[in-house]
C-alpha cells in the first residue's frame, strides 16, 4: 500500500505543467487571469492590444517559473469580436477555446456582484474543471474557418438588405397614408411621376415638405433594390459553376422539390457545409429545435423547444417543412405529418410542424451526406 501511495505522489508531482489563461473582453479593455493550476495572476491591458497581450503571457511564464515553450490552454465567451483573437491565439501555438456565454453557470441570487474580475475569475474555474475532464461544465462553439465564415456574408448580407428593402417601403406607405393617400408599390421605377399626380384627402397635391421626404425614401429603396439585384446576380453565377464542395451541396440540396436555391445556400452556408455532425441529436440540438421537458417531483411539462441554436435555420426549417407538405405530399415524412397533426387544430399543426422541420433537417443531413433521399422524395429533372 505504501508503495501504491508514493507511486502516486510521484504520479502527481511530474504532472504535466499548463499555463491556463482566461479573457474577459470589452471594448475598452481585456481583463486577463492566469494560472498554474492553483494560483491565480489578473492583469489588465488595452483592449486589442495584441504585443501587451503577449508580453503580459510571458510574464506568467516568469512569475509561475515555466518554461518558455510550456504549453498554453485559454478561454473566452463567443460575442462581439467573433473569432479574430481565437484565430491569433491558435497561430501562437496556444489552444483556445470559444465558448458559448448562455452555457455557463449563474447565481441565480436577485441580486449578485458583477465585476470583470469576478467574472474572469469564474472563467478560470471553469476552464480549470474542463481541462480536468469535466467536458460537460460549458458548450465549446465549433470556429469556422476564414473562409466558410466569409461565405456567409452574402446571404446574410441579402437578408438584410431585404428588410431595409421592407422598411423603406412601409415608410413611403406610412407617409402618404397620413394624408389619406394608398399605395401598393412605392417600388416601381415610375413612382416619382405617379407622386405627381396623387392627390390629398381634400384632392389637393402632396406638399412640398411631405414630398421631399417620400422621395429621399425612394431614393434610398432603389439603392437598396440594386444591391440586392446585384447580390443576387452574384450568387446566380457563382451557382452556374460550383467550383467549391460548399456550392456542390448547395446544388444537390437544391435538386429536392420544396427545397429553392436560396434556402439551400442558406442551409448549406449556416449549417451543412462546414459542421460535422456525428448523430442527429447533433442536428435537432443545434437548429434549437429539441424538446425541453420540466420533470420535478410530481411537476410534469414540456416547455417548448430550446431556441438555443441557429436562429436563421431555425425560422427557415419551418418554413421549408411548409413547402414541403406542398410539393412532396407523396413522401413518408408529409405522410407521417397528415396522420399526426393533419385532422387537428391550427394549434395542433403549428406544434407538428415545428416537429416535421427538424425530421426535415435530419434527412437533409443525411442526404447530402450519405446520399439518403428521404423516403418517398422527388428530385427535380437535370437539364
Amino acid at each position: 500500500m505504501k508503495k501504491t501511495q508514493e507511486t502516486l505522489r510521484i504520479k502527481d508531482s511530474i504532472k504535466a505543467v499548463i499555463l491556463y489563461i482566461a479573457f474577459e473582453l470589452s471594448s475598452s479593455k481585456w481583463k486577463l487571469a492566469f494560472s498554474d493550476g492553483s494560483k491565480i495572476r489578473y492583469k489588465t491591458i488595452t483592449a486589442g492590444n495584441l504585443s501587451q497581450l503577449q508580453v503580459e503571457i510571458d510574464l506568467a511564464k516568469g512569475k509561475f517559473k515555466m518554461i518558455e515553450d510550456v504549453r498554453v490552454v485559454s478561454c473566452y465567451e463567443a460575442g462581439r469580436d467573433g473569432f479574430w483573437i481565437h484565430r491569433y491565439l491558435e497561430g501562437q501555438g496556444i489552444e483556445n477555446l470559444v465558448v458559448d456565454s448562455a452555457s455557463l453557470e449563474v447565481n441565480r441570487r436577485k441580486r449578485r456582484a458583477k465585476t470583470d474580475r469576478i467574472d474572469v475569475a469564474k472563467l478560470m474555474r471553469m476552464l480549470l474543471r474542463y481541462w480536468g475532464g469535466e467536458k460537460k461544465v460549458w458548450s465549446v462553439v465549433r470556429v469556422a474557418s476564414e473562409q466558410d465564415e466569409d461565405a456567409r456574408h452574402l446571404h446574410r448580407g441579402l437578408e438584410s438588405l431585404k428588410k431595409e428593402r421592407t422598411k423603406h417601403r412601409n415608410r413611403i406607405k406610412g407617409l402618404l397614408i397620413q394624408q389619406g393617400i394608398k399605395v401598393s408599390n412605392p417600388s416601381q421605377k415610375k413612382f416619382l411621376e405617379v407622386l405627381e399626380k396623387l392627390r390629398t384627402w381634400n384632392g389637393q397635391a402632396v406638399l412640398p415638405g411631405l414630398k421631399s421626404q417620400v422621395v429621399m425614401e425612394y431614393e434610398r429603396l432603389q439603392m437598396v433594390e440594386g444591391q440586392i439585384k446585384a447580390l443576387e446576380k452574384e450568387k446566380t453565377e457563382r451557382l452556374k459553376n460550383p467550383d467549391t464542395a460548399s456550392l456542390k451541396k448547395v446544388a444537390k440540396l437544391a435538386l429536392l422539390y420544396g427545397v429553392g436555391s436560396v434556402s439551400s445556400w442558406t442551409f448549406v452556408m449556416e449549417f451543412f457545409g462546414w459542421r460535422q455532425f456525428q448523430n442527429r441529436r447533433e442536428v435537432g440540438a443545434l437548429a434549437g429545435l429539441t424538446p425541453t421537458p420540466y420533470d420535478s417531483g410530481k411537476s410534469l411539462r414540456e416547455q417548448g423547444i430550446s431556441k438555443a441554436g441557429n436562429q436563421h435555420i431555425r425560422a427557415l426549417a419551418v418554413e421549408i417543412a411548409w413547402a414541403w407538405l406542398r410539393f412532396q405530399p407523396q413522401s413518408k415524412l408529409s405522410q407521417w405529418y397528415m396522420k399526426r397533426f393533419g385532422g387537428g387544430g391550427k394549434r395542433m399543426r403549428r406544434i407538428g410542424i415545428v416537429a416535421m422541420a427538424r425530421k426535415l433537417l435530419i434527412d437533409l443531413w443525411r442526404y447530402l451526406e450519405y446520399d439518403k433521399i428521404p423516403e418517398g422524395a422527388r428530385l427535380k429533372s437535370v437539364t
